[in-house]
C-alpha cells in the first residue's frame, strides 16, 4: 500500500503537512438577487434564480441563519448573487463569524476599515472589448482603481475563446495593479454567439495558460495539474459531469453511487431557505461545465486516486494549495 511518505520526498511532505490539517467546510450563499450589470452568461440570472425565491431583509434573521451555518460545522463561505456589495450588513454578517470570500464585479469598492481582511474575488471577462460585448462596460476600469495594491483581492479572470492570443495583455495589466489572479474558463450558459469553446480552442488556451504561470509566477495563482483538468474535463481519465461533480446541495444529491463529494456543502438562495442544485446553474449541462472551483474541488476529494503515483500526488497537492490561496488559508 503506497503511503504519504513514501510517496514524497522532504520537501513535497513539508508543503503536504502544511495543508493537511485544513478540512475545508465550505457553503455558498446568494446574498442579494439584485446586481448592477446585467452580463451576458451569467449562470444565476440566465438559469433564473434570481428569481427562485424573495430576499430575507430582516437582519437578525441573516445573525441567526449564520450562527446555525456554523453549528453545521461551515468554515468557509462563499458570498456570490447577484452583486453581493449592494448588501454590506448581510456580508458583515458572515465576516464576523467564519473565513468569508465575497465574489464581486468590483464597481463598489468595500470599505476596508468595516472589513479589513476579507478575501476579494474580482470578476473579469477579458479585454475591454469582451467585456463590453458581454457585460456592457469594461468593469477593469473601476474595478482596478478601487482595489489596486489590495493584499486580500484577486481577480478571477474568465477566460472566453475571443481571448486566445490576449491573455498575456489582461495579465500584465493585473500585475501592473499590484494584484494578483486566477483563471477559469467561460461555459456561455446563454449561447452567446463566437463565445463557446471549440476542442482545438481548449488545446490552445491550454498552452497559453501554462505559460502565463511561467511568465508570471508571481501574479498567477495557479498550477499547470489545474489548467489540464479544466481544458480537458478529464482527472486520471474519468470525466467531469453530474455523476463525478463534488459541489452538489446535500439534499438534492440523489446520485447513486455516490461520488466524493464536498462534506455538507449546500448553496442557499437568499431567502436563507431555498437550496439551489450545485454551485452553478440547473439548467447548466454538467458535462460542458468548466466553473474552476467546482475542478478544482473535484480533485481535492479525490486525495486517495491521486495516491497511485508520485507525480498524481504532487498535482493534487498543487491544487489542493492553490485552492488554499484563493481563500487565503496560506500565503500567496
Amino acid at each position: 500500500m503506497k503511503t504519504v511518505s513514501s510517496l514524497l520526498d522532504d520537501h513535497w511532505y513539508e508543503r503536504y503537512k502544511r495543508i493537511s490539517k485544513l478540512n475545508f467546510r465550505s457553503s455558498i450563499y446568494d446574498v442579494t438577487n439584485r446586481c448592477n450589470l446585467r452580463c451576458k452568461g451569467c449562470f444565476f440570472f440566465s438559469s433564473g434564480e434570481h428569481e427562485a425565491a424573495a430576499e430575507e431583509n430582516d437582519m437578525e434573521k441573516w445573525h441567526a441563519f449564520v450562527e446555525k451555518e456554523m453549528k453545521r460545522g461551515v468554515n468557509l463561505a462563499i458570498l456570490i448573487g447577484g452583486e453581493p456589495t449592494l448588501c454590506l450588513d448581510r456580508i458583515e454578517a458572515f465576516y464576523k463569524r467564519m473565513p468569508t470570500f465575497c465574489a464581486t464585479n468590483g464597481l463598489i469598492k468595500v470599505p476596508r476599515d468595516r472589513f479589513p481582511d476579507m478575501m476579494v474575488g474580482l470578476s473579469l471577462w477579458g479585454n475591454p472589448e469582451d467585456e463590453t460585448t458581454l457585460r456592457g462596460k469594461d468593469t477593469f476600469k473601476i474595478s482596478s482603481a478601487n482595489y489596486a495594491g489590495d493584499p486580500h483581492t484577486y481577480y478571477l479572470y474568465t477566460i472566453t475563446p475571443k481571448q486566445l492570443g490576449k491573455t498575456e495583455e489582461i495579465i500584465r495589466k493585473i500585475k501592473d495593479v499590484g494584484l494578483k489572479v486566477h483563471m477559469q474558463l467561460l461555459s456561455n450558459d446563454e449561447g452567446v454567439d463566437g463565445f463557446s469553446w471549440k476542442p482545438e480552442e481548449l488545446i490552445a488556451i491550454r498552452d497559453e495558460m501554462d505559460a502565463m504561470l511561467d511568465a508570471y509566477p508571481e501574479t498567477v495563482i495557479s498550477c499547470k495539474y489545474y489548467h489540464e483538468i479544466i481544458t480537458t474535463g478529464q482527472m486520471l481519465g474519468r470525466p467531469f459531469g453530474w455523476l463525478e461533480c463534488p459541489s452538489v446541495t446535500i439534499s438534492k444529491d440523489n446520485r447513486e453511487p455516490q461520488p466524493k463529494r464536498l462534506i455538507n456543502f449546500i448553496r442557499w438562495s437568499s431567502d436563507l431557505q431555498t437550496m439551489h442544485r450545485c454551485c452553478t446553474s440547473e439548467t447548466r449541462d454538467c458535462s460542458t461545465c468548466k466553473d474552476g472551483a467546482a475542478h478544482m474541488s473535484w480533485v481535492m476529494v479525490n486525495k486517495r486516486a491521486h495516491m497511485r503515483s508520485t507525480k498524481d500526488f504532487q498535482n493534487w497537492i498543487e491544487v489542493y494549495e492553490m485552492f488554499a490561496k484563493l481563500y487565503q488559508f496560506i500565503p500567496w
